[in-house]
């Protein structure tokens, strides 16, 4: 497994690990209901290529030996991750920690002195084993269901 900048033709696979990473590995803390109001099917390519243009995205995606995406993960400029997924059949790769690491070294390359994100309740378990800090549960509602997650900072030197 590697790491390496997101390319154009990444994205068919991104939105797909992005579905199945909600509906499998969220399972165990959201409701089906929950699950489906998060991500009821795949999204375009073209939309997930849209939204992170639009929002400065810089993504880097691990790969396998082949070269296939098995994760990726999103900084903003502004120090905000935005995504970050793996297939849920790589949990023994080591996958999240590669892609922060990543995401961490370029954030102190920009000299940005904080990351921030919106993590649900899996994600938060593994920011906070990464010196984030909890600031605050938000409640919010998506599609008619109410969803959570928990703002999470972390400063860095």
């Amino acid at each position: 497994m590697r790491v390496r900048p997101f390319r154009t033709a990444d994205a068919a696979t991104l939105v797909q690990i992005f579905h199945r990473a909600v509906q499998a590995t969220a399972r165990a803390d959201y409701s089906e209901d929950q699950l489906n109001a998060w991500s009821p099917a795949p999204a375009a390519p073209e939309r997930y290529l849209a939204r992170i243009t639009r929002g400065g995205h810089k993504v880097w995606v691990a790969v396998d030996d082949t070269d296939t995406p098995i994760g990726f993960i999103e900084l903003q400029e502004d120090g905000h991750i935005d995504c970050f997924y793996r297939d849920p059949d790589h949990r023994a790769a080591h996958v999240g920690q590669a892609l922060y690491k990543t995401l961490e070294k370029e954030a102190r390359t920009r000299r940005l002195t904080r990351l921030y994100v919106e993590a649900s309740e899996v994600a938060k378990r593994f920011f906070l084993r990464h010196d984030f800090t909890t600031l605050e549960r938000n409640e919010f509602e998506r599609t008619g269901v109410m969803m959570h997650n928990t703002r999470m900072e972390k400063h860095l030197q």
